[in-house]
């Protein structure tokens, strides 16, 4: 039966599911899927961790950054304050289960990573309308034997943001913003000890969707929105910003 109430939650989870940036619509699936959490390179195996090594050289063809601008002053002073904000507001995540508790989920927690993302879905969907140096959409933890240590934080952007609009974020004379682009996964439901990681995924060599086709796989022009790590625990102001 139709309801107000019921219309609202239907419109509200729509536009979540429309305009969230650090969660693209096929990763919806991704935690039933095993293909599809292989073709994040998030699964751990021998066989993938030496495909990454052997492939890394064409990681470039995957990513985009942002045009750099010359450094202003404002700038620099731009980035202390948003650094400055960020290191407050992360203090009471050093404890993870904080963290989740309101409203940060590890991304792939099973998964051996070198930096794992808890992500806030909701601070995701409003940092695609606006900006707040306190509320990054996803914290980066690092694992350790007592669990997990809080080492940074991440601010994604939408797609169709401007360079102009995501300098008005982060400056870009400070850091850039990145993105994943032109990427190649295997068919759903291949085995992922299968597939030639040094092809497929976030370091494959398939670049264009043509050589995609070719191989029998799904292209992604681009997979997330933008996005820009910061790690404010960190004394130099080149590793508070390093990409």
């Amino acid at each position: 039966m139709y309801t107000p109430k019921r219309s609202l939650t239907a419109l509200v989870a729509f536009v979540m599911f429309f305009f969230m940036v650090d969660k693209p619509l096929r990763a919806q699936e991704e935690e039933g899927h095993p293909d599809e959490l292989a073709a994040t390179g998030a699964m751990s195996s021998p066989r993938m961790h030496h495909a990454h090594e052997e492939s890394h050289a064409h990681m470039a063809a995957h990513m985009k950054w942002s045009t750099p601008r010359p450094k202003t002053p404002a700038d620099e002073q731009r980035a202390e304050e948003i650094t400055k904000i960020l290191r407050a507001s992360l203090e009471k995540y050093r404890d993870h289960r904080i963290a989740e508790q309101e409203g940060f989920k590890p991304f792939l927690p099973q998964f051996p990573q070198p930096m794992y993302h808890f992500t806030n879905y909701w601070q995701g969907f409003k940092a695609a309308f606006s900006f707040d140096p306190a509320r990054p959409t996803s914290l980066l933890y690092k694992k350790t034997a007592a669990g997990y240590e809080l080492i940074g934080a991440m601010y994604t952007a939408p797609k169709r943001m401007s360079q102009e609009k995501l300098n008005e974020r982060v400056p870009l004379s400070i850091a850039p913003w990145h993105a994943h682009v032109n990427l190649c996964f295997p068919p759903r439901g291949t085995d992922p000890k299968t597939v030639d990681w040094t092809r497929f995924g976030f370091r494959g060599s398939i670049a264009t969707e043509e050589e995609c086709t070719q191989a029998g796989g799904r292209f992604w022009p681009q997979l997330f929105g933008w996005m820009i790590h910061v790690y404010p625990f960190e004394e130099a102001a080149e590793k508070v910003w390093r990409q």
